[in-house]
């Protein structure tokens, strides 16, 4: 019956991945959810299709008891309403079993970023004389200057990086294109790296995979997350980190320094302006933190 379950599963993504052109990363995301959900119900003799509200409580419940956030069980019943929503309207069900549940209600939790001593600190640690090392030295540079998800990060390709402009050509979530200045500094690096590292990283190997894993492949996002981590441990650095360190860093930084929102919005691909508003709770905080630390009244 399992098998059954995952090919409905497997057919609506198929179906929204056309529909929405959503990544890999959401979709495997998806896919997971969904097969955990398609268990669930076959362990309590019940099917996707045939699940009422019932069930989709249960389920919600199972989870915030296995000790989920309510920041995840938000994010399983957006996945269950989306899957439902579909199978209603190709007329595979005849109610919607989560229509009239509520989100769990979230705070909303501040990114934890560097200060720009961390980052310089951090920048620092590659040795340039070792080519793995110079590689790790630009992409972080690149990271920081461009505020870069790391996704888009490690699978540029040559064509999208133009030195000679300083621009990066981007394709961010919902392969949605977008253009970003990469600054002085971030170019020299890399202009160094590909003259020197890249061709080493490569061998006799061809490639238009911007930056090369030791083999010449493209390297997977957990491979250069524990790349940052090593330099962050040897930086002596013992903020907790995210994979989107530097790009929170990148975009409270500029606001710190009087960017304007809308321009931090396009830089970071957000196509919601809630969602960069975050970086200025961030940077307020921030401002109260030296405020209290420094004032003779703080």
């Amino acid at each position: 019956m399992l098998d059954q379950q995952l090919v409905i599963i497997d057919n609506y993504l198929d179906a929204i991945w056309m529909e929405k052109g959503l990544s890999q990363n959401t979709l495997t995301s998806y896919r997971r959810d969904l097969k955990q959900y398609a268990v669930f119900l076959q362990a309590n003799k019940q099917t996707l299709l045939a699940a009422g509200q019932a069930e989709v409580f249960d389920y919600l419940g199972q989870a915030r008891g296995q000790g989920k956030s309510a920041r995840s069980t938000a994010r399983l019943l957006s996945c269950l309403r989306g899957f439902y929503q579909y199978q209603l309207r190709e007329a595979h069900i005849s109610v919607n079993p989560t229509l009239d549940i509520d989100s769990p209600k979230l705070g909303r939790s501040l990114p934890k970023i560097l200060t720009e001593a961390d980052v310089d600190n951090l920048l620092s640690e590659p040795d340039v004389d070792n080519p793995l090392e110079l590689r790790d030295k630009a992409m972080l540079e690149l990271l920081y200057a461009s505020g870069l998800r790391v996704t888009e990060l490690v699978t540029l390709t040559l064509g999208q990086v133009s030195v000679a402009q300083g621009v990066v050509r981007v394709m961010g979530k919902g392969s949605k294109e977008r253009l970003v200045p990469t600054g002085e500094e971030a170019l020299h690096w890399l202009k160094r790296y590909s003259q020197t590292a890249r061709p080493v990283l490569l061998g006799h190997k061809m490639s238009e995979v911007m930056f090369p894993s030791r083999r010449g492949d493209m390297m997977t996002r957990q491979t250069f997350w524990h790349r940052i981590k090593l330099y962050a441990q040897r930086a002596g650095i013992q903020r907790p980190l995210s994979p989107h360190t530097l790009r929170h860093a990148f975009a409270t930084h500029l606001i710190n320094h009087g960017a304007d929102l809308r321009v931090v919005q396009l830089l970071l691909g957000h196509s919601d302006l809630s969602t960069t508003q975050i970086y200025t709770h961030v940077a307020r905080a921030r401002m109260k933190e030296l405020h209290a630390q420094h004032h003779p009244r703080g």
